[in-house]
């Protein structure tokens, strides 16, 4: 039977997202959807799967709904069990970042790029700079040429890291993620902060890589599931690298060391014999790759 993952978002008022929250919980029960669903009282950020007629049915289902009528779904092909279960819930944000109350997309955000529109300002040498709104780990894996790590740990680094890019303020900016959410409020916040030229690139990196596969984008599109990462075809760069040895890979891992979290890339000859291997913190070099 075959799978198909979509991922979407959208800004916009949900005035009791409990309620909503329990409709959408008690659809996706019924189709056998599995992964995560963020809801607020702004909007909605979404990763579901199922196969391939149940999700065709839940594409139905949320676009019935004239809040949601023509929202833009990405749609890949799955694998079935890319998420353990389905996770639901009502939070303050769709997606955390502790910004000011008064930064609102809903109101007030970076102007919408299109793919086609990305792709020639790159034919043409325009002059603008890149700022990707996702975090180290992601912007290891894959990213576009040219473009400026942001230097988060996490999207709640935002207000910390965005001084570093004063020097920006007065050029042509073109904020990046993987969908798009995350530029919502990034590109809404540099407005605020005095950025005088502020662009997001519309449905994200992955509308443009499905549209441009290994073209402009080095590497591969990172993502929170079980693939961990995904690429569109097309004959790519890999640019990841592991911490350890600086092999091209882009294999993740997770630190072995069970109070650590760390998130990073390393190659199969840097693990121990189950696979598994210490953080740049947790690891000892020696003959037998032992990680602490």
């Amino acid at each position: 039977m075959k799978h198909s993952v979509i991922l979407f978002y959208k800004y916009v008022t949900i005035v009791e997202p409990q309620a909503f929250m329990e409709r959408e919980k008690a659809v996706c029960d019924a189709l056998q959807l599995t992964g995560r669903v963020i809801i607020a009282t702004e909007g909605i950020n979404a990763t579901l799967e199922g196969n391939k007629e149940d999700i065709a049915r839940y594409i139905t289902h949320i676009r019935k709904d004239a809040r949601f009528k023509t929202v833009d779904i990405k749609e890949t092909e799955g694998k079935g069990g890319l998420f353990p279960r389905l996770s639901m819930r009502v939070r303050d944000e769709v997606v955390s970042s502790y910004l000011p109350k008064d930064i609102n997309p809903r109101k007030d955000t970076g102007t919408h790029l299109p793919p086609a529109e990305l792709k020639k300002w790159f034919a043409e040498g325009k002059e603008f700079e890149i700022i990707d709104m996702r975090n180290d780990y992601e912007y290891a894996v894959g990213h576009f040429k040219g473009s400026h790590a942001s230097g988060m740990e996490n999207f709640r680094d935002l207000e910390k890291i965005t001084p570093n890019f004063d020097s920006l303020k007065n050029k042509t900016v073109l904020t990046v993620c993987t969908g798009g959410i995350r530029c919502e409020k990034a590109s809404a916040y540099l407005k605020a902060k005095g950025f005088t030229d502020v662009y997001q690139l519309e449905g994200g990196m992955h509308r443009y890589m499905e549209k441009y596969p290994s073209e402009d984008f080095l590497g591969a599109l990172y993502t929170f599931d079980g693939r961990v990462t995904m690429h569109f075809g097309g004959d790519r760069e890999i640019v990841g690298t592991c911490v350890h040895c600086g092999a091209k890979s882009e294999d993740f891992a997770d630190c072995m060391n069970e109070f650590c979290g760390n998130h990073f890339i390393a190659c199969t000859d840097c693990r121990d014999e189950t696979g598994k291997v210490g953080c740049s913190i947790h690891y000892v070099e020696s003959t037998t790759g032992v990680s602490v």
